[in-house]
């Protein structure tokens, strides 16, 4: 592929994995993006994934004609990235490795070395010249390490965005629901945390020239309306902002009688009109799934048994994911069952307790036991104030 006349792409596509970073489901794939600049001098952006590292070490070889390469930037050391870097300056002994300082710290942990003879410190504002081309690093902390760097090509107008604006899926495989829902599940489960980080790196991007956006996941981003769509996505998601107007019901049932429930405003919620009613089922369906939707619309349903004095352990590894990534600027609606004591109601807003913008519904659903002619009138009072 090419990115432009001397820039190359030589990464890799992954369809063995199970679980990216150990929980993502990637029904698609993964992709490992690197590319390589055949400038008068010939640089490398990012390495792969150690499984891949014969493949990529071949791409480059081959991509370069097998001759030298002088520099290797690594802008990010999550290992899907860096697990080669080690690998790469054994077959080219003469290349340089340009990182950020904390980064040649972490291949120290990593790799036992940190090339003090090789090695050039990236700082905010340097930059690097192949030739015709001249690179600018731009700082990028926490999004989503502290020692990433982005970089800005200057003469074709290129941001080489490390994990910024990438998706889940390989990059052989089209996919049918286009860039944003595997994106967003990307940013939200990865980066969501860090939408003040994400932020500053926007702005400092808005002052940047974009003709085209190289991520190290998934596709390569070139025409202004996609750019223009990325950014805005990652705009709204940063700030925390909702982005479609609906309704998020993520519920866990032990016997059926919750489920029941959520099943029922879900119906009460589509005859009133809702544009959007997404439905989980924490303990079956993918919560990475759930987590995006909660993020995606502008309401959100927790519907829960008490247990144990506390709350099922799926809607509480739900609700710790939310707050965890500073979820906020939302309103809350809960229904709770508890068929001798229920608390779970208590309990979910005690876990909301420091975060931003929540607004709790006035209408908590409780059931004792199973729905009766007065909770589903509380049911039905609760899907009219999401509908306000």
């Amino acid at each position: 592929m090419k990115i432009a006349d001397d820039i190359v792409y030589v990464g890799v596509d992954d369809h063995d994995i199970d679980l990216f970073e150990g929980q993502y489901v990637v029904p698609l794939g993964m992709a490992y993006n690197s590319y390589l600049v055949l400038d008068e001098k010939k640089l490398v952006f990012d390495t792969v994934d150690s499984r891949f590292g014969d493949e990529w070490l071949a791409n480059v070889k081959n991509a370069a004609g097998g001759t030298k390469i002088d520099y290797l930037v690594v802008q990010h050391m999550e290992p899907d990235h860096s697990a080669n870097v080690a690998r790469f300056l054994d077959a080219y002994p003469e290349a340089k490795v340009v990182a950020s300082a904390q980064a040649f710290a972490m291949m120290k942990a990593f790799f036992g070395n940190d090339w003090p003879d090789r090695r050039v410190v990236a700082k905010e504002g340097d930059s690097l010249s192949t030739g015709k081309h001249e690179f600018k690093f731009v700082s990028a902390p926490m999004v989503h390490w502290p020692e990433v760097i982005v970089t800005y090509d200057a003469t074709a107008k290129i941001l080489f965005s490390a994990d910024g604006f990438g998706k889940f899926g390989a990059n052989d495989v089209e996919d049918p629901e286009g860039w944003d829902c595997e994106a967003r599940r990307y940013y939200i489960g990865i980066v969501g945390k860090y939408g003040p980080q994400v932020q500053a790196l926007l702005k400092k991007a808005s002052a940047l020239d974009i003709k085209t956006i190289c991520p190290l996941h998934g596709p390569v981003l070139s025409t202004p309306d996609e750019i223009a769509h990325v950014v805005k996505q990652y705009s709204t998601w940063s700030s925390y902002e909702v982005e479609s107007p609906g309704v998020c019901i993520a519920y866990t049932s032990v016997y059926g009688h919750t489920k029941e429930a959520a099943l029922k405003l879900a119906e009460m919620l589509k005859s009133r009109g809702c544009p959007k009613v997404a439905v989980s089922d924490l303990a079956r369906d993918d919560q990475p799934e759930a987590v995006e939707d909660a993020f995606r619309y502008g309401k959100l349903v927790l519907a829960t048994t008490t247990y144990n004095g506390d709350i099922f352990p799926w809607m509480r590894h739900f609700v710790w994911h939310l707050v965890e990534r500073n979820y906020q600027k939302r309103t809350i609606g809960i229904i709770e069952n508890g068929s001798w004591a229920p608390s779970a109601a208590k309990t979910i807003k005690a876990m909301f307790a420091n975060s931003k913008d929540i607004a709790f519904c006035e209408n908590v659903v409780t059931i004792r036991s199973a729905l009766d002619g007065t909770s589903e009138a509380k049911l039905s009072a609760l899907a009219d104030e999401l509908m306000k």
